[in-house]
């Protein structure tokens, strides 16, 4: 199964994450198919980058989000 879900780079403590889509059988850090956004949590305001054309084409095709990465969608969308 694909998904859509964080990958998470950064030093310790400063987390910072990629949205990427990979197959659900890889590790959270290994290999992905495509990288369409990214995320930082840390910043003031938080940073979300997001390409909703591609997030858009992923799941009609089958992807399945994560519940954070639904969440961060739906934040990225009303915007």
């Amino acid at each position: 199964m694909v998904k859509i879900r964080l990958r998470r780079i950064g030093a310790k403590k400063n987390p910072f994450y990629r949205i990427v889509v990979a197959d659900s059988h890889n590790a959270r850090d290994g290999a992905f198919i495509e990288e369409i956004g990214a995320y930082s949590p840390l910043t003031e305001p938080t940073t979300l980058k997001l390409d909703l054309d591609r997030v858009n084409y992923w799941i009609k095709n089958g992807a399945q989000p994560t519940d954070t990465v639904r969440a961060l969608i739906k934040k990225a969308s009303e915007q």
